[in-house]
């Protein structure tokens, strides 16, 4: 018998599993009870194959995820996208215009959606996905109500050849505007090198522009440890987390 791959593990907060509704590209999460409720849209990382299955919003974390902020009367959105790589005039590139799309798309899904409170969102972009995050966190909507980053990738990678200068999170947060909403950044302390230094090089321009970090460190915690590591040290950050989005969106 072989282990099982990482990305089927569940999520380290276990959490009754509820059934998502399926719309498009887009699963939600409905909490009981009636009324607008404020809403978190997950953004998974990559860039993924093109022959990945399960796609994220099936992978176990995800539903965990998606379940565990139902319980607590919010509406989860778990988005499939399109981070892949793609053949560029200059090689192989990773397509963050198409994933960008796929989550805009997403979000003006969620917010229009009935159930959903449209001014009280929270996005939450892990891994690769962080990049996505840098055109929100220029852009700065009045329904934006904060922005988490778990184990992320805040800088493009060298070997992925040129990225499109807007997926650059340390110089969204630096851009003259309306106030950047808060930010949550889950840290682990076994990362890759290069996955640790952009976490610190964004903590260090988010210093310089004034924005509020609030940084959750996971010193024993890989890559992923939110399915990875199931100890008790991994279900505290993921507490601690869900507890700050839970605040930022009043509930």
């Amino acid at each position: 018998m072989t282990d099982t791959p990482d990305f089927l593990r569940p999520l380290v907060v276990a959490t009754p599993e509820r059934a998502a509704l399926r719309v498009g590209h887009v699963d939600l999460y409905l909490p009981d009870g009636d009324g607008p409720r404020p809403a978190v849209v997950f953004v998974h990382g990559g860039p993924l194959p093109a022959d990945m299955v399960p796609l994220p919003r099936d992978w176990p974390v995800y539903r965990g995820y998606g379940s565990l902020l139902a319980s607590l009367g919010v509406v989860a959105a778990t988005v499939d996208h399109r981070l892949r790589v793609v053949a560029g005039p200059d090689g192989a590139v990773v397509d963050y215009p198409t994933a960008a799309e796929d989550v805009a798309s997403a979000v003006a899904a969620v917010r229009a959606d009935p159930r959903v409170d449209a001014d009280r969102v929270v996005l939450w972009f892990f891994s690769g996905g962080g990049l996505l995050s840098a055109e929100w966190l220029r852009e700065r909507p009045a329904w934006l109500r904060g922005v988490a980053l778990t184990y992320p990738l805040l800088a493009p990678m060298p070997e992925w050849g040129a990225v499109d200068g807007r997926f650059l999170p340390a110089e969204a947060v630096g851009e003259p505007g309306a106030p950047v909403p808060p930010v949550v950044v889950t840290r682990v302390g076994l990362e890759r090198e290069a996955l640790a230094e952009r976490v610190e090089s964004f903590l260090v321009a988010a210093g310089k522009a004034g924005v509020a970090v609030e940084v959750v460190d996971v010193p024993n915690g890989r890559h992923a440890f939110d399915a990875v590591d199931d100890t008790d040290e991994s279900r505290e950050a993921v507490r601690r987390v869900v507890a700050r989005v839970l605040e930022l969106l009043a509930v």
